[in-house]
């Protein structure tokens, strides 16, 4: 009975962590906060900049941004009319998203041997 307990709070915690799973999970978004790191420019990218660093629209850009800004994992600040993007990830979100899957493990450990032996 306890396994399903564990189960049942596990799937509630996906559930509250799914903004940034979704966010993390994408393959463009995870090479924008990668152009992003390896700019070295901490204080911040505009969207043209980023665009001109992949092959992608800046609307395109933009998109991504919203949706990684959304879920807590890139920052933005203004100065006048420019917008400036930067990693700068919610601590509690992220916090969330490592005892998530700390708990995944942690249930995975508990289960016994299910792929049929010759694995």
């Amino acid at each position: 009975m306890k396994l399903k307990s564990e189960l049942s709070q596990l799937a509630g915690e996906i559930t509250a962590s799914q903004k940034i799973l979704l966010a993390l999970g994408d393959e463009v978004r995870q090479h924008l906060i990668l152009v992003m790191m390896k700019s070295g420019d901490c204080s911040g990218m505009r969207v043209n900049d980023i665009a001109a660093q992949t092959s992608l629209s800046r609307p395109a850009v933009s998109h991504h941004l919203r949706i990684l800004k959304d879920a807590g994992i890139v920052k933005m600040r203004r100065e006048g009319t420019r917008n400036y993007y930067y990693f700068d990830a919610d601590m509690e979100a992220m916090d969330q998203l490592i005892a998530t899957l700390t708990h995944a493990k942690e249930i995975m450990l508990q289960l016994p041997d299910r792929s049929g032996g010759d694995a």
